[in-house]
């Protein structure tokens, strides 16, 4: 399942739209404070699809029946891009446990590249939900072999989330042929363009450089 959150106007795509303006990218506490924002929305809307459970509160005066989330999910940020994107998550799943991995694309000298995953942190995922946060959904190949690779070392979970700013219509193709329906994939905004090196057109850059700094070429 593919959710579009521009699809109705909403303060997302004020935000996404402040994420993509290079005049006012250059502000990196805006940048990473609008992926957070992105965040905690998505956070908000995935609450809606999770199990509850009923708990009795003590209150001054009485017991209340309270509708409570029956299991926290296990955040997962994608370094280090993912980082913004995960403390909004965090800022509403606040009991969550929480998962870092180093996925990246190491370049070749003839223009192509390959996911390099060098890193993974994990708690045991055996029937818990797990959420991914990835602001840039470009080819999807670094998510796909996150998700593979963290059902290999840490159990099978009972649903799967992708958190993302922006995607391209090739890579949640991708997602979809390779993961079928086991993931919901959340977006800020789709883009119907990649180019011959997998960037997202119009998208907005490059995410990881904008919120924190640019880096050496890998």
């Amino acid at each position: 399942m593919i959710i579009n959150l521009s699809e109705q106007h909403s303060l997302v795509s004020n935000w996404v739209s402040e994420l993509r303006n290079v005049n006012i990218q250059t502000d990196r506490i805006r940048f990473r404070r609008n992926l957070e924002r992105i965040g905690e929305i998505i956070a908000y809307e995935i609450s809606k699809t999770l199990p509850s459970t009923v708990a009795e509160i003590q209150t001054p005066l009485g017991i209340h029946h309270s509708k409570v989330l029956a299991q926290q999910p296990v955040l997962t940020a994608i370094l280090r891009a993912g980082l913004p994107l995960h403390n909004g998550m965090l800022n509403y799943f606040d009991g969550a446990e929480n998962a870092f991995v180093s996925a990246y694309r190491k370049h070749n000298k003839d223009g192509t590249f390959e996911i390099a995953l060098e890193y993974i942190s994990s708690p045991d995922l055996t029937d818990k939900v797990l959420i991914l946060c990835d602001p840039m959904l470009a080819t999807g190949a670094s998510l796909v072999k996150t998700v593979e690779a963290m059902r290999q070392d840490g159990g099978t979970p009972s649903q799967i989330h992708i958190a993302c700013a922006i995607a391209s219509t090739v890579g949640l193709q991708y997602v979809e042929s390779s993961l079928g329906d086991e993931v919901t994939i959340w977006c800020g905004d789709i883009d119907d363009e990649l180019t011959a090196k997998g960037y997202i057109v119009p998208g907005l850059g490059d995410a990881g450089d904008l919120a924190f700094g640019s880096k050496l070429q890998q």
